[in-house]
């Protein structure tokens, strides 16, 4: 999933292609991504883009009074076309194409989602609070205002939770997902089932992990093309997606632990004093 680092760049990679160019057309191929009915995707014909947003990981295209926001959900990407787009063929609403953006020269966007669970949501509205995501997001990592005395108020609100869902909640934090809260953790040195209330020491090294890592992969994905952000990501990551390789900092074997939806990894020698967490999932496979 596409998560703030990303998002960031892909709103400044898009911006420098869209900004000042006029729409002809969005053409909704799936329509269970349109999460609005009004306006309607013809309202945006002939207006102009002015820019390109992030909210949390939503992205945030504006064109005259309307704004076109797109949440990518778990396995949604954005392409860039130069070329006019190709003449449909098959059934197009069965592959991955769920819209396209076309441009008044031709160029433009194709919006994908990979895989049989389509969640990626497109809303075509007046003022980006509308979409109820964005209405609900928690401070913004990078604002200044995100300080760590306000960080400190989310955790101590949070009493007992457990500190890589508290991460994770868009709620209290935007931005964060699932990979970057474990990069987070493994740089503090935490368990991710810690709970959320901390002593000012943990708190202090917890908050300088949650910004150094951001800030670094912001510095790794500036520039880079929207096609260039995908390898970047998986590739800066330290435990995040590398089960069974060697710690990058002690050397260990990296662990996960599997939940219904999702997974998380760690260390257990940085992060949990070498003791492996329990993996209900796994354990309930072996019995």
């Amino acid at each position: 999933m596409p998560e703030l680092p990303e998002v960031t760049a892909l709103a400044a990679d898009l911006g420098g292609r869209l900004a000042g160019r006029t729409i002809d057309r969005l053409s909704i191929v799936a329509f269970s991504a349109l999460k609005t009915f009004e306006p309607s995707p013809d309202a945006l014909r002939g207006t102009t883009i002015s820019g390109v947003s992030r909210h949390g990981k939503f992205l945030d295209i504006a064109a005259d009074d309307l704004h076109i926001v797109i949440h990518l959900a778990r396995a949604g990407w954005i392409r860039w076309r130069e070329g006019a787009p190709p003449p449909p063929t098959g059934r197009p609403s069965k592959g991955p194409l769920a819209a396209r953006l076309v441009l008044d020269d031709g160029s433009g966007l194709d919006i994908t989602e990979a895989g049989t669970k389509k969640s990626l949501a497109i809303s075509i509205v007046r003022d980006p609070a509308e979409v109820p995501g964005i209405a609900r997001l928690g401070p913004d990592p990078l604002d200044p205002a995100f300080t760590r005395e306000v960080f400190a108020g989310i955790l101590a609100g949070q009493g007992r939770a457990q500190i890589k869902g508290v991460l994770r909640n868009q709620s209290l934090i935007a931005g964060i997902g699932n990979a970057y809260s474990d990069e987070i953790l493994h740089v503090a040195k935490m368990s991710p089932f810690k709970p959320a209330a901390m002593t000012d020491d943990e708190i202090d090294r917890l908050y300088a992990s949650l910004e150094s890592t951001l800030r670094d992969a912001l510095a790794r994905a500036d520039g880079l093309a929207a096609s260039e952000l995908k390898g970047e990501k998986k590739s800066g990551m330290r435990v995040h997606g590398r089960t069974g390789q060697p710690c990058p900092v002690c050397g260990d074997t990296i662990r996960q632990v599997i939940f219904h939806d999702s997974t998380l990894q760690y260390c257990p020698t940085c992060q949990t004093g070498g003791k492996p967490l329990a993996d209900r999932v796994l354990s309930r496979l072996l019995k």
